[in-house]
């Protein structure tokens, strides 16, 4: 999937890939796309929450072949 930049919290816990995230976020234009990689387990329902909450699209959520976590945010 194409993307316009990335965050990579790799390493990062809890609240730390979420706030990364919404930093880059405030940092983009209206319908661009930041990837997110991040290793903590409990990401994947952070950033569905995320998404609802801020009303960003979460186009897709994965997992990379080094076990990270993908993340596609579209700004809204």
């Amino acid at each position: 999937m194409n993307f316009d930049k990335e965050v990579d919290a790799r390493g990062l816990n809890c609240p730390l890939p979420i706030l990364r995230a919404k930093k880059m976020l405030a940092e983009m234009m209206p319908g661009q796309v930041v990837r997110v990689l991040a290793t903590d387990p409990g990401s994947v329902k952070d950033f569905q929450a995320f998404a609802k909450q801020t009303g960003n699209e979460l186009l897709s959520q994965g997992e990379t072949a080094d076990k990270s976590f993908e993340f596609f945010l579209k700004r809204k």
